[in-house]
C-alpha cells in the first residue's frame, strides 16, 4: 500500500513539473560563436530528456559488449561445475551400492569437470580404495592432506591405509599429527591411546583421556571408569618394579572403578599385606557383587595370611553368600565353594555343591570332579573319566573382547584397540548353536562314570552252565563283564569275550560290580539279531555359533580389505534394448 501512494505521488510530482515547465513563456536562446540555438523550454526539456536516454542505452550497449566474454566464461564454468556436480553425485552413490566401473568413470569426469572441488578427490581416493588400487589411493589421500580444507580427511585416509598395510609406526605417526590438528579428533585419539597402551605408555595414554574430556569426547562417568582401567594397568605392570607406586596407582584406580575385578584383586593384596583385613575384604566384596568372578573367591579366602583351610572355606562361604538376591546360587560362589572344599579335604562339601552341576557340567566343574575323585579315592579311572569329559564340556567364562578370548585381564582389545574392552562372559564361539547339535559322552565315560568307587575287594569268577570262567584282566585289556547265558557271537570256550566299542584304558583295581546293562560297550548273543552301534567318530565336529562370523573358507587375502561385491550392471543403448527383449 505504502509504494502505491508513493508512486502516485511521483506521478503527481511529475506532473505538476510537466504542466509548469508547459506554462513558462518565452524562449530559450543558446549563443556559442557564430552557433546561434533559440527554442522554447518545453521542447528544450524534451530534447534534454532524449538526450540522456540516447546516453544511458549507448552505454549499456557498451557495457554489455565489454561483459560478455566474462559472461561466457562464468556460464562455461557453471556449466563444468554443475556436470562435476552431477558426476559426483553419482559417484558417491555407485561407490554406495558397490560398482566399481561406474564410480570410476564418474571419479574421471569429476577430476576433469571439478579438479579443486574436495568432494572430487574424495571420489578419486574411495573409488581407487574400491578397485584396490592402495598406491593411488595413497596418492590421492597425500594430495587432500596437503590442502587446507581436506588436510584432516587426507589423514584419516592415510592412517586407514597404513593400518591395511600393517605399518603400525606409520599409522600412529599420521594419528599424532592428526592431534595436532584436531584435538577433538575422535579416531586419531583412540588410535594414539591404543598405540600408547600397546607401548604401555601409560603416562601418555592418561594424557590422551584427559584431553578427551577436555574436548568434550566423554563424559565424567566413562573417563572415570578409563582412567581406572589405565591406572589398574600400569599397578599391574608395576606390582613387582616398584610396588609404592603401584599401590598409589591401584587405590586410586579402586576410587574410581571400584567394580573393576583386576583393581580389586590387586588393591586387596596390598591391603592384606598393610594387615588391613577389614578393608580388603570390603573392596573384594563390592567388586563381587558387581561381577563374580573366581580371582575375587581367591583373593578373599587368603586375605588374611596365616589362616586354615577350613578358615578359608567358612570365609568363602560367607562371600558366596552376599550375592544380591537376583544372583541366587551363582555358579561362581558354588565352584569358589568347592575349590575350597577340595584344598580343605571336605569333599563331601565338594559333591554337594557340585551336585547340580554334574548332568551338564563346564569344563571346570568337571575338573573339579576329577581331582575329587583322585583326592578322595585315589580312583584314576573315573578321574580320567572326567578328564575326558571336560575337553568335551561348555567353556567356562573367559576374558573376552571383540572375539578375542585372553588367559588374563587387558586394558585394550588387541583386535580393535578400544580400550576396557574386556568381559568377563562366555566365548561366541563356545554358545550352543540353533541346530541343536551337542557333543554326547563316550561309553567308556559313562560306564566308568555309573560304576561306584573301586574297593580292595576280590572277586570270585562267575562260572556259567555252558562256558568257563571269564580269564582276569591283564594290564593291556579292559576287565570283560561277566552276564549269565550270554556269550559273545564269535567266543569260544578258550577266548575271551570280543569287545567291539573303543578300546577301554586299563583301571587299577577290578571294580566291585559291572556297569548297567544299558551300557552299549560289549556285543552278547542277545544283540546279534540288532543292527551293531553306530561308532563313535574319531573327529568330533564343531558347528559354528549363530551369532560367531567364523573363518571363511576363501578369505581375502587381505584382513583390512573391504570386500564389496560388484553387481552385474544392464547394457544400455540397442543391446539393453534387445536384451529386455529377449533378443
Amino acid at each position: 500500500m505504502l509504494r502505491i501512494v508513493l508512486f502516485l505521488v511521483l506521478i503527481a510530482l511529475a506532473a505538476a513539473g510537466a504542466a509548469w515547465v508547459a506554462d513558462q513563456p518565452g524562449d530559450l536562446v543558446l549563443n556559442a560563436g557564430h552557433f546561434r540555438l533559440s527554442t522554447t523550454l518545453p521542447r528544450f526539456v524534451f530534447m534534454l530528456g532524449l538526450f540522456a536516454a540516447a546516453v544511458v542505452l549507448i552505454w549499456s550497449i557498451l557495457t554489455t559488449i565489454w561483459r560478455t566474454p566474462g559472461r561466457m566464461r562464468r556460464r562455461r564454468h557453471d556449466k563444468r561445475h554443475a556436470r562435476g556436480r552431477h558426476a559426483i553425485t553419482h559417484g558417491l552413490l555407485a561407490i554406495g551400492h558397490g560398482d566399481t566401473a561406474l564410480a570410476r568413470r564418474h571419479a574421471e569426469a569429476a577430476r576433469r569437470h571439478a579438479p579443486n572441488d574436495p568432494l572430487a578427490l574424495l571420489l578419486h581416493a574411495q573409488s581407487a580404495q574400491l578397485e584396490g588400487n592402495r598406491d593411488e589411493a595413497q596418492r590421492v589421500f597425500r594430495a587432500m592432506a596437503e590442502r587446507e580444507d581436506t588436510r584432516l580427511l587426507g589423514l584419516r585416509g592415510l592412517f586407514i591405509e597404513a593400518q591395511r598395510a600393517d605399518d603400525a609406526v606409520g599409522a600412529v605417526m599420521i594419528a599424532e599429527e592428526a592431534i595436532k590438528l584436531s584435538p577433538a579428533s575422535t579416531w586419531a585419539s583412540q588410535a594414539v591411546l591404543g598405540f600408547r597402551c600397546a607401548r604401555g605408555d601409560w603416562g601418555g595414554a592418561l594424557a590422551i583421556l584427559d584431553s578427551n574430556l577436555s574436548a568434550g569426547l566423554i563424559d565424567k562417568p566413562a573417563y572415570r571408569r578409563q582412567r581406572g582401567v589405565l591406572l589398574t594397568a600400569r599397578a599391574l605392570e608395576l606390582a613387582t618394579m616398584d610396588r609404592d607406586v603401584a599401590r598409589e596407582s591401584v587405590m586410586e584406580a579402586i576410587r574410581l572403578a571400584p567394580t573393576l575385578v583386576p583393581a580389586a584383586v590387586l588393591a586387596a593384596k596390598f591391603e592384606s599385606e598393610a594387615h588391613q583385613v577389614r578393608r580388603a575384604m570390603k573392596l573384594v566384596e563390592a567388586a563381587w557383587l558387581a561381577n563374580p568372578h573366581p580371582d575375587l573367591a581367591e583373593a578373599y579366602a587368603h586375605v588374611k595370611l596365616g589362616d586354615s583351610a577350613r578358615q578359608r572355606l567358612q570365609r568363602v562361604e560367607t562371600l558366596a553368600a552376599k550375592i544380591s538376591a537376583d544372583k541366587p546360587g551363582h555358579v561362581e560362589g558354588q565352584l569358589a565353594i568347592a575349590r575350597a572344599a577340595i584344598d580343605a579335604s571336605g569333599f563331601v562339601r565338594a559333591r554337594e555343591v557340585l551336585a547340580p552341576y554334574i548332568s551338564d557340567p563346564t569344563q571346570r566343574v568337571a575338573l573339579l570332579m576329577a581331582e575329587i575323585e583322585r583326592a578322595e579315592h585315589g580312583d584314576s579311572g573315573r578321574a580320567r573319566a572326567w578328564t575326558l569329559r571336560a575337553v568335551r564340556a561348555r567353556h567356562d567364562p573367559a576374558w573376552t573382547a571383540d572375539g578375542y578370548v585372553s588367559d588374563r585381564w587387558r586394558p585394550v582389545s588387541p583386535v580393535t584397540g578400544r580400550l576396557d574392552a574386556f568381559q568377563w562372559q562366555t566365548p561366541v564361539a563356545s554358545l550352543p548353536s540353533d541346530r541343536g547339535t551337542t557333543i554326547e559322552s563316550s561309553a567308556f565315560e559313562e560306564a566308568m562314570l555309573a560304576a561306584p568307587p573301586p574297593k580292595r575287594v576280590t572277586v570270585a569268577p562267575s562260572a556259567g552252565p555252558a562256558e568257563p570262567p571269564v580269564a582276569a584282566p591283564t594290564p593291556a585289556a579292559a576287565p570283560v563283564p561277566a552276564a549269565q547265558d550270554n556269550s559273545p557271537p564269535t567266543a569260544t570256550k578258550e577266548e575271551p569275550a570280543v569287545v567291539t566299542a573303543e578300546p577301554v584304558p586299563p583301571a587299577p583295581e577290578p571294580a566291585e560290580s559291572t556297569p548297567p546293562a544299558a551300557t552299549p560297550v560289549f556285543r552278547t548273543r542277545a544283540d546279534l539279531g540288532k543292527p551293531a552301534p553306530a561308532p563313535i567318530p574319531a573327529v568330533i565336529p564343531i558347528v559354528r555359533a549363530p551369532d560367531d562370523p567364523g573363518i571363511d573358507d576363501e578369505g581375502p587375502s587381505d584382513e583390512f580389505t573391504e570386500q564389496i561385491g560388484t553387481p552385474k550392471a544392464q547394457a544400455g543403448g540397442w543391446r539393453g534394448f534387445w536384451s529386455r527383449w529377449g533378443a
